[in-house]
């Protein structure tokens, strides 16, 4: 089972990394990148496999050597549901920081405003979850160094 967990591992931490380089590039520019959320997708798609694949090992009896493994393996879960959280009320802070009371008011400015605050929430969205990437990188990292005697 080590074996796979490991692969599993590597690739999160290279699919979440590699997410969090597109994310923060896309960040900077100010622009959308749909790339980007195909890979922050597939990355925690792959971090839900790793939990899955830890929780099995553990439920045979397989023991690492480290036991910071099984947080290293599953809080990467976490850090995708609390970034969904943030990425969520995202857009309600570039409204109310623009005294606008809900996304209707929006529909109601002129086109070039309007694209101005869609491009402010998707750049926070995408800033907040192209850290929850970073951070899901260093976590399978982290996994991958302490799943030795799987």
């Amino acid at each position: 089972m080590g074996p796979l967990i490991e692969a599993v591992a590597t690739f999160l931490a290279a699919l979440s990394g590699l997410a969090a380089v597109v994310g923060a590039w896309a960040w900077w520019q100010v622009r959308e990148a749909r790339a980007f959320w195909v890979l922050l997708r597939a990355s925690q798609v792959v971090a839900v496999l790793l939990a899955a694949l830890a929780g099995v090992a553990a439920a045979l009896g397989h023991r690492p050597d480290s036991g910071l493994f099984w947080v290293y393996a599953i809080v990467p879960v976490a850090v995708g549901f609390a970034a969904e959280q943030l990425r969520v009320l995202s857009a309600d802070s570039v409204l109310e920081a623009r005294d606008l009371p809900d996304a209707q008011a929006v529909g109601r400015l002129p086109p070039d405003e309007q694209r101005s605050i869609v491009l402010a929430i998707i750049r926070r969205e995408t800033g907040i979850m192209a850290l929850a990437a970073l951070i899901t990188c260093f976590l399978a990292l982290r996994a991958l160094g302490t799943a030795g005697g799987l």
